[in-house]
């Protein structure tokens, strides 16, 4: 399937205030957030390299204890096992590319 239409994909919300759609290819995942704001994203780690593009909005996010604030056209990479966590400080549109494939997101 080389395209894919977000409006035709079941909208999921895997954690309050946290709507997403995720796109799988072969060896990677993305998912298009939007999320509320003020929602947190708890301080978690896995073993898939993840890079966050901030579309909208402000988003402050916490990697192996470094802060920033993400605003649109910032992106953030993400080691695996990196210890982050992070919470929107207003509505926020985030892309986030996993590599390799978030099996526990099918």
């Amino acid at each position: 399937m080389p395209f894919v239409s977000l409006d035709e994909l079941e909208t999921q919300e895997p954690m309050p205030g946290w709507q997403v759609h995720f796109v799988h290819s072969e060896t990677m995942t993305f998912a298009h957030w939007t999320i509320a704001a003020g929602t947190a994203l708890p301080e978690h780690r896995h073993p898939h390299e993840q890079v966050a593009t901030i579309l909208e909005g402000e988003f402050e996010l916490s990697i192996d204890g470094e802060t920033q604030v993400l605003r649109p056209g910032t992106v953030a990479i993400i080691p695996p096992n990196a210890l982050h966590s992070g919470r929107s400080l207003t509505p926020c549109r985030i892309i986030d590319a996993f590599y390799p494939i978030r099996e526990d997101y099918r």
